[in-house]
């Protein structure tokens, strides 16, 4: 890897695990997400992850890219509540505030297409 990607370690350790909110300022809000394998994809050993509101989808699916090790040429498929693939330009907040489920915005993750 490059000196300017972060690898798994990095990226993990900017994320904490679930119920950090509580401690936050309101500029710097949180969100819990719930990653789910579909198909034939790898299963993660840490299925809850909490990421800032701010972040793009697009963070989220290189996230997963680089936690599972995948090749470039391997494509990865993300979508809301076995539903809809989100754009990768869509902001996390956004997305918790219309698809959240019991407090945590769940996120179904696939090597294939699935839904859509």
């Amino acid at each position: 890897m490059s000196e300017d990607t972060p690898d798994v370690q990095e990226i993990g350790d900017s994320l904490q695990s679930m119920n950090v909110a509580q401690d936050l300022s309101p500029e710097k809000q949180k969100i819990d997400i719930l990653l789910k394998p579909t198909g034939n994809a790898p299963i993660m050993k840490k299925k809850k992850w909490t990421v800032d509101s701010d972040k793009k989808i697009g963070w989220i699916i290189e996230f997963i890219r680089k936690y599972l090790k995948l090749e470039t040429n391997e494509k990865l498929f993300l979508y809301i509540n076995q539903t809809f693939a989100p754009a990768p330009d869509q902001i996390v907040k956004n997305l918790y505030d219309c698809y959240s489920t019991e407090g945590k915005l769940v996120l179904h993750y696939c090597k294939t297409q699935a839904w859509g």
